[in-house]
Parts: C-alpha cells; structure tokens; sequence
C-alpha cells in the first residue's frame, strides 16, 4: 500500500506542476495571430484535459484511498494517537491544501474552456510551484517526524 500511495503521490505532483504551465502557455496565446493561436489553444487545450483526466484525477483519488488506508493500518497497529502529532498534522493539512490547489485548477480548466479566465501567464508561472512547496514541507515533516 505504502509504494502505491508514493507512486500515485508522484504522478499526482507531476500533473499538479505541469498543469499550471499548460495553463500559462494558453493564456499567452491571447496576443498571437490566427490561425496560429486558435490551433495552439485547441492542442493546449487538449493536453490541459488529457492531464486531468488520465494522470491528475485518477492519481489524486489514488492518492487518498491508499493515504487512508495506510491511516487505517497504522491506527489498527498502534492506535490513533499518532493523528494527533504535530508531523502528521502538518502532512494532513498539507493533502488538504493541496487538494485545494487541485479544484482550483479545474475550475480553472472550467473558466479557459468557457473563456472567462482572467489569469495571466505570470500568475500561472508564479504560482506553479505552490505544489512542490507544499510537498517540501510534508516531506520533511513526514521523515523527521517533527514534534513540539
């Protein structure tokens, strides 16, 4: 269970700071002539879909079902109280932030098809590392199991 939830966490992160840059790319295709922008905008949004649907989605609910289930042996094995450490309460809220990152990328994904995205390519470029941030902190706080 516990290679699984890593492998699905992998691919999760990998689409969670590939989308952001897909994102970037469309919007910068606002200023370039036709036909060129509306064929570049049609393969973005194409990829922008194929991530969500066959790598972002599926990984993600991956991710959690094996998450708890990990929850679940270790709470059958030495009790709950573990849920209550400051480093598992670091990694729980950092799954949540970053299952929040990931609605807002699809609703995102919502507003760019429906052309009501009023993004930029810079905030997509500043923004794309908010997963690999989060991920540093649960990392670490996961390996040194920090304590109060």
């Amino acid at each position: 269970a516990r290679g699984l939830h890593i492998l699905a966490v992998i691919a999760w992160m990998a689409g969670l700071l590939f989308l952001p840059r897909l994102y970037a790319y469309d919007a910068e295709q606002a200023d370039k002539p036709e036909p060129l922008k509306t064929e570049m905008r049609t393969l973005l949004r194409l990829w922008q879909g194929r991530l969500l649907k066959i790598i972002l989605n599926p990984a993600m609910i991956l991710a959690w079902i094996m998450g708890l289930w990990l929850i679940h042996l270790d709470v059958q094995s030495r009790g709950a109280a573990f849920l209550a450490e400051p480093w598992m309460v670091t990694k729980l809220v950092g799954v949540l932030a970053l299952s929040a990152w990931h609605g807002i990328l699809v609703g995102e994904r919502k507003r760019i098809l429906a052309a009501n995205s009023q993004k930029t390519g810079k905030f997509w470029r500043m923004t794309n590392e908010v997963p690999f941030v989060l991920a540093i902190v649960m990392v670490l706080s996961v390996t040194l199991e920090w304590r109060l």
